[in-house]
């Protein structure tokens, strides 16, 4: 048998130039500079869309503290001083307390609802293979690109043949339906990133599907859960289209139908600075969530996307 040997390398007499490959100072310099450039203008335009989302928030709210000769007067001024009378007005006078108390109880209702089917739907569909599995996953996937407004109708006369028309439970049920596909669509994506080997484990030592799922896999998507939540939260507080048509009972409206009843009986008696304090009520329940738990929500979407 022959073997190949490959020829050592002959040593470079003492005469012969080496040469040197060296990265050039003006290449550097001009990458550096094209990097600064890509800073200043990234930051020079998130520094503009701050200026365009939180003027203004800063606006009403400094609005919702003062009197209405100040509002025409010097729109733009700090308030002379805080009227908390117009916070307290639009509190009891405008009803905004019931309709914040309607709004908590069917949010509230809705988000534990949407979490807990959410999550039990996407854990199947993103762990058990079965016939039908990705027929499933697409029906709540189309249901997400559905719009809302063509369900409208059919979606009134089903509720009220269900005896849920003007009540809490039937306002309810619908947000629970209405975010359950884009719920389920990223929750599952979310449950296919964590790991099979702790599930197994828990099946080993004798956990049933049930214990696993609530006591293993559940708290392990705590980040996906708090994101979604916090997206449906967002969308369900802010839900305007469904209560109109589904809760046409004044007792019972929620914060958005209690928004535009004060904006027309506020706009035509002149109280504008009332008007603004039930704005900033309704606002800061949605700034607060998402300003506590904004590092929950980045680490979500992070981790449901990388795996």
């Amino acid at each position: 048998m022959k073997t190949t040997e490959t020829p050592a390398p002959v040593p470079a007499e003492p005469g012969t130039p080496v040469l040197k490959t060296e990265a050039s100072p003006g290449g550097l310099r001009q990458g550096k500079k094209e990097g600064t450039a890509l800073n200043v203008f990234s930051h020079g335009v998130l520094v503009i869309w701050a200026i365009m989302v939180g003027m203004p928030l800063v606006w009403a709210v400094m609005t919702s503290f003062k009197d209405d000769a100040s509002i025409f007067g010097s729109p733009w001024s700090l308030p002379d001083k805080l009227n908390f009378d117009n916070w307290s007005r639009a509190w009891s006078q405008a009803h905004m307390s019931d309709y914040f108390l309607n709004t908590v109880l069917v949010v509230g209702g809705s988000l534990i609802g949407t979490l807990v089917l959410g999550s039990m739907a996407a854990y199947v569909l993103a762990r058990f293979e079965f016939p039908g599995n990705r027929f499933i996953y697409y029906l709540f996937i189309g249901g997400m690109s559905f719009p809302i407004m063509l369900a409208l109708v059919p979606l009134f006369y089903v509720v009220d043949n269900m005896g849920l028309l003007n009540t809490i439970h039937g306002l309810i049920l619908v947000y629970i339906a209405y975010s359950l596909p884009f719920t389920v669509f990223f929750l599952t994506a979310f449950f296919r990133t964590l790991p099979s080997s702790v599930a197994e484990a828990a099946f080993v030592d004798g956990a049933s599907h049930t214990r696993t799922f609530f006591q293993v896999m559940l708290p392990m998507a705590k980040p996906g859960l708090i994101s979604v939540g916090i997206f449906n939260f967002l969308g369900q507080w802010n839900q305007y289209m469904l209560p109109t048509v589904l809760n046409t009972d004044p007792d019972k409206h929620v914060l958005t139908q209690g928004l535009v009843q004060l904006a027309v009986s506020q706009g035509y008696k002149g109280d504008w600075s009332g008007l603004f304090a039930g704005l900033v009520m309704a606002m800061l329940p949605v700034l607060a969530a998402y300003i506590i738990f904004q590092r929950q929500v980045v680490q979500g979407l992070t981790a449901g996307a990388l795996k």
